[in-house]
């Protein structure tokens, strides 16, 4: 099958097999070995590319980022940031100036997130650079370097837009929901490509065969977020980075928890969907979602129903979905003043949970009159935490009847141990989690990150 794009500022028509990954493409067939393949999962950055669409320029991981998800985009690589003079784009002089580069292994990876960066106006370097490993040079010379090119002015050659194709490609990559429905009825045992972040493992970690796949990446209809007066309706295909611009104002917690879902690359692939209908008992949206008293929106050719999020996760690996059955999206409350989200992990960027807990409790005149609070980590799927929300409901709003409440989060859960928490561990976080949010909600300081001497 044939994908055309944009390649440094190159059109190229290439024949591709559907689950080819753009690194080994760049790497094997053009020679282009700048992009490095470090951990070939989308945890290291080593391997970030500029991708330009309609909606602007971002970057991913070109590691498991799939050829048939490119068609009709524009990638930049670190080959591509020099001016065709070989004047160098100001971030790579700025790294040079600063310093800010070692063994260079994971240098590309760095000027390149820095470099779409810089494109956007973006100033908060933390969370651009936080998708991007460094194991010898430090960081501290890395944010000096993007820093002093905050000023510079865009070379004109990174200035990409997207080609106009009429024709797709012809990897099957429907433009409507529409056409996915009639796709998904006709190959129900399909693999449904979103953002890859978790599909693209199944490639490159697991050398699966995929079978019929189809790209949603040009279903337009699911990346919308409805406003819908009280709630907002966000479908299957929206991005985590569009996610979070959603919530930031809306859902603060949410959002900040968010910011430190996977990495800036893998926001900008990941989609809501495909991490609701993934299924992962550590998943960080369920929780805050089932805490929201968020409602699931599935269809199956023309056939839709809803359901309330928790009631999908069955049990591990198991989800109430049916053959030809697909996300198609999410509807939450626009108010929830009291929803926080918590999140424990080893490494506080881009980290898989220990613990995700996020709680969501109504007061009126100091007594309780509602309660959703659900965990992540703990289970074999994201759960509710029933026991503990009965011990708060109708009770006062204290210190005691919190702790009440905590203890009988052993009710709820058996948690399990593993490499990433001891079930003493995860039991006893989550309890602190809920005591947490007592104070939290008390005007208490409570976030380890602003304390001042």
């Amino acid at each position: 099958m044939n994908v055309t794009f944009l390649l440094n500022g190159e059109t190229v028509v290439v024949d591709t097999h559907p689950t080819q990954t753009l690194l080994d493409w760049l790497r094997e067939k053009r020679h282009l070995t700048g992009t490095k393949e470090g951990c070939n999962e989308g945890d290291c950055g080593a391997c970030s590319v500029m991708v330009t669409d309609q909606n602007g320029a971002r970057t991913l991981n070109a590691c498991i980022l799939f050829m048939p998800q490119l068609h009709g985009k524009a990638v930049r690589t670190v080959e591509g940031l020099a001016a065709p003079d070989g004047t160098l784009h100001p971030v790579q002089q700025a790294m040079i100036d600063n310093h800010g580069s070692q063994c260079g292994f994971c240098t590309p990876g760095f000027v390149m997130s820095m470099a779409t960066g810089h494109l956007n106006g973006r100033t908060d370097h933390d969370d651009i650079l936080a998708g991007n490993l460094c194991r010898c040079t430090g960081y501290a010379p890395i944010i000096r370097a993007a820093k002093a090119s905050e000023g510079a002015t865009v070379p004109t050659h990174m200035n990409d837009a997207p080609l106009n194709l009429e024709e797709n490609s012809q990897v099957p990559a429907p433009e409507t929901s529409d056409a996915l429905a009639e796709w998904y009825m006709a190959h129900p045992e399909g693999t449904l490509i979103a953002g890859a972040t978790d599909v693209g493992l199944w490639v490159t970690k697991h050398f699966a065969d995929l079978g019929d796949v189809a790209f949603l990446n040009r279903c337009a209809d699911l990346q919308q977020v409805e406003d819908q007066g009280d709630r907002l309706r966000i479908g299957a295909a929206v991005t985590m980075t569009d996610v979070m611009a959603a919530m930031r104002d809306l859902h603060p917690s949410y959002a900040e928890m968010i910011r430190r879902y996977g990495s800036e690359q893998v926001r900008n692939a990941a989609t809501i969907g495909g991490n609701i209908a993934n299924g992962s008992p550590i998943g960080d949206n369920p929780p805050a979602l089932i805490a929201l008293g968020a409602k699931l929106h599935l269809r199956c050719g023309d056939t839709r129903r809803d359901m309330q999020i928790e009631d999908f996760f069955v049990a591990y690996g198991k989800q109430d979905r049916q053959s030809g059955e697909f996300v198609e999206a999410v509807t939450i409350p626009k108010k929830a003043p009291a929803l926080r989200c918590y999140k424990l992990s080893k490494r506080f960027d881009q980290d898989i949970s220990a613990v995700c807990g996020c709680f969501n409790v109504s007061v009126d005149r100091d007594t309780i009159t509602d309660a959703r609070i659900a965990f992540g980590g703990m289970a074999g799927t994201p759960m509710r935490a029933a026991q503990a929300e009965a011990a708060l409901v109708g009770q006062h709003w204290s210190l005691k009847v919190v702790q009440s409440a905590a203890s009988a989060l052993s009710q709820d859960f058996q948690p399990l141990s593993d490499m990433r928490a001891s079930a003493t561990y995860r039991m006893e976080a989550a309890q602190g989690q809920l005591l947490r949010y007592f104070d939290d909600l008390n005007g208490n300081q409570t976030n380890v990150l602003e304390v001042r001497a």
